[in-house]
């Protein structure tokens, strides 16, 4: 195998892909919806100013932000999507002064009066909605937008609302009071969220759809999908499936030559270096935080049926939604990125044979560090939803989804990434040296490895106040790129590193196969990031670009059915062996990344379907089976490789890994079979028959089937909770016991010592 060449490949795809993304980025900024710096009655009066709707976007941020609901479909699923929800009540003001009501009736004007309309005089209306909500009445040279009648009628109401909703709170939607402390902060949310509305139902200069491509799904407004969603679905279908025959057959070649018998390696008693017995301590805290996100993800689905309350006790101001939700998915990150960091730090003295002199202090002091930011962000982002810290992104809560903590602790933990590549670097420095293909193995770990910071780091780009589609479009590159792409690619050599290390895999046949999925991956996956920007105020070529190229990101997650009969055949063949409990977590991996993330994943991703599932319910079956089924499973696969060889043989337990094992798989399949998946699609239909308003509603995610479904959730997650506190009884069993092992050594060592002195 060329070395050279394969990594001269995959630079040009990973430049040309990056050409792409950018362009695209430059065309988003381009062709992002304007933000008036007026927005006046016809008469002249200014109803709202730029900054108004600037500071209402900083200050809903602020409070929680995506956690409390959505903007654009992107955000929480329990409160409505503030964009549909603002639309539909614009719409209904405008279809009552059409309806002949007068200004005072056309505030209280509700969906049911519209469908108590006769049929003919109720296709008049929406006809005449339509009409004039679409058309654009934005002057670009005076940066003014003129509002139409019906849209001026309904910015009292909408003030009114929005004020009164935030202020006293709502049990059904789980926001709790007090989140609007004054009227003023009433009117900026609400100038915020009628922008939003604007943006998604009035069309293009020169167009004949919206600047969110017609999203959301609402009649009334005359929000359809548009034919470029159908074409460009079918499209990706085709490709997805000329994708996985060209794929199969060059993964089939490549595997023809790589028949090899596994010859696992004989573990002997570990023997690790300090700074290696140093992981130990990351590993414990990572599987801590894991059991607290946990006990969050399971009280932040009952805020679904009792709102601000647990079982009757009112935690609005102790754990609000918003605040559980945050830290739900904030810990997922830091549990997960906790392990593979421990990995990385455990992996280079592996390879090495050796490690650097005082490698063990600044491991701790990584340690440390990464603990002062989980407590900081953690304090931070709960202050900020309580409105504790004002508008103050520094050090509170930055309002989206996956990259919430305040911005000091994000320098914080992009400075701890940095400690940990030049702690990799230092362990990996002579094997660097030594391996003088700069397209090696070992060089692919440096490589990944320098991936973390620097993609993470991309969080930094855009501050609350920046417009939300230039928002939106670097914060999915730390959420898409940095997790499902340069973090897979870490994964993917670390685990290859580890399989050669054990003997499963041949070093030849290891790097073919990194280098084959590290080229589909990322060929895929750059570009793949446009398919959360769909409907985003991006440009029509975006949707083309994001359903081709994220279909191609399914195809070698169809390839992983190979890995999961390859890893349980080794399993099988090493019912004995120390490392079987390692691999079938390994098997657990694969099977989740061709389920979740590739079946479930390409379920929510053509634009037709995403057109109308975008902010449902539909979506975390997908984020659940990934996130954790994927990259979960691998921090835990990872942990117990490096745990094998750091604790004695006779600290490890079998029999608690395998409830561990099943515990965790059971209740994560439980979860999506019985909640997750009924709750979704009955979303989804709702959504197919009146809109995403509706959909969004309490009226639907307070139904009692919702209600029945998340009930049910109950048994998947205490099958859940059994295998996560087996997997924590497992590791402190390990740590104890190996410490006592070792001090009972030492003792013995020292008595041994003392006769032969007194001999």
């Amino acid at each position: 195998m060329n070395n050279h060449r394969t990594l001269a490949i995959v630079l040009f795809v990973v430049v040309a892909a990056f050409t792409v993304l950018l362009f695209g980025g430059a065309r988003i900024d381009r062709y992002k919806p304007p933000i008036p710096e007026r927005i006046v009655a016809a008469a002249g009066r200014v109803v709202f100013s730029g900054d108004d709707v600037r500071a209402g976007q900083r200050y809903y941020l602020a409070r929680g932000g995506q956690h409390l609901g959505s903007i654009w479909g992107h955000g929480a699923y329990l409160a409505p999507d503030w964009s549909a929800d603002a639309l539909h009540r614009v719409a209904l003001v405008a279809a009552a002064l059409q309806a002949g009501r007068g200004l005072e009736d056309a505030g209280r004007f509700v969906h049911a009066d519209l469908e108590a309309l006769p049929p003919g005089e109720r296709g008049r209306v929406e006809a005449l909605v339509a009409a004039e909500l679409k058309q654009n009445r934005y002057d670009d040279a005076t940066r003014t937008l003129t509002l139409s009648p019906g849209q001026e009628a309904a910015v009292p109401a909408l003030v009114a609302y929005y004020t009164t909703l935030f202020s006293r709170g709502s049990d059904a939607m789980s926001i709790p009071k007090g989140v609007v402390d004054s009227p003023a902060n009433g009117r900026l949310v609400s100038a915020f969220f009628f922008w939003t509305a604007w943006a998604a139902v009035t069309n293009r200069p020169g167009a004949d759809y919206t600047y969110t491509a017609n999203w959301p799904y609402d009649p009334l407004a005359g929000n359809r999908p548009l034919p470029n969603a159908v074409l460009w679905s079918i499209v990706s279908v085709v490709l997805l499936l000329l994708g996985i025959a060209l794929a199969l057959f060059l993964y089939l070649r490549a595997r023809a030559k790589d028949r090899e018998e596994p010859q696992l390696v004989a573990l002997g008693e570990p023997d690790p270096t300090p700074s290696q017995r140093a992981t130990l301590p990351f590993f414990l805290v990572a599987v801590l935080l894991f059991v607290v996100q946990l006990g969050l993800g399971s009280l932040t689905g009952h805020y679904a049926v009792e709102g601000n309350k647990l079982f009757g006790l009112d935690l609005s101001r102790i754990m609000p939604y918003a605040a559980s939700r945050t830290w739900h998915l904030q810990l997922a990150v830091f549990w997960i990125a906790t392990c593979w960091l421990a990995t990385g730090l455990f992996i280079g003295p592996l390879v090495a044979g050796r490690e650097p002199r005082g490698q063990k202090a600044l491991v701790l002091v990584l340690l440390g560090a990464l603990v002062v930011v989980v407590v900081g962000a953690l304090a931070g982002t709960w202050l900020g939803v309580r409105g504790r810290l004002g508008n103050n992104w520094l050090l509170g809560h930055q309002g989206y989804e996956y990259v919430e903590l305040g911005r000091v602790w994000q320098v914080a933990l992009i400075a701890g990434m940095l400690l940990w590549l030049g702690l990799v670097y230092r362990a990996l420095r002579p094997v660097l040296q030594a391996e003088r293909d700069r397209g090696g193995l070992t060089h692919l770990l440096l490589y990944a490895a320098v991936s973390i910071p620097l993609f993470y780091s991309v969080g930094l780009f855009y501050t609350p106040g920046t417009h939300i589609s230039n928002a939106d479009y670097w914060r999915w590159w730390v959420v898409h790129l940095w997790v499902e792409n340069f973090f897979e690619v870490f994964a993917t050599v670390a685990l290859a590193f580890v399989l050669g290390r054990i003997g499963a895999v041949g070093q030849r046949a290891a790097l073919r196969a990194v280098y084959f999925s590290i080229v589909l991956y990322l060929g895929s996956g750059i570009i793949g990031t446009f398919h959360h920007l769909y409907f985003s105020g991006t440009p029509l070529f975006i949707t083309a670009l994001g359903a081709t190229f994220s279909a191609l990101e399914i195809v070698p997650l169809t390839l992983l059915g190979f890995e999961v009969y390859d890893h349980l055949r080794l399993a099988r063949l090493t019912q004995a062996s120390p490392y079987r409990w390692p691999l079938y977590f390994f098997v657990a991996v694969a099977f989740w990344n061709m389920v979740g993330a590739g079946v479930l994943g390409f379920l929510i991703n053509p634009p037709i379907v995403l057109y109308y599932a975008q902010g449902l319910n539909t979506t975390p079956i997908h984020s659940h089976a990934a996130l954790f089924g994927v990259y979960g499973f691998l921090a835990i696969a990872l942990m117990l490789f490096s745990v094998r060889h750091l604790v004695r043989r006779e600290a490890w337990s079998d029999r608690l890994l395998k409830w561990a094992f099943w515990g965790l798989n059971l209740g994560l399949g439980l979860m999506i079979a019985v909640s997750l998946a009924p709750g979704g699609f009955y979303q989804l239909l709702q959504a197919l028959r009146h809109g995403i308003w509706y959909a969004r509603s309490p009226a639907v995610t307070g139904s009692d089937f919702i209600h029945t479904v998340t009930w049910l959730r109950i048994i998947p997650d205490v099958i859940f909770d059994v295998g996560a506190l087996a997997l924590v009884a497992f590791l402190g069993r390990a740590i104890l016991k190996d410490r006592a092992l070792r001090r009972a050594e030492r003792g013995r060592d020292a008595a041994k010592d003392t006769v032969q002195r007194a001999a």
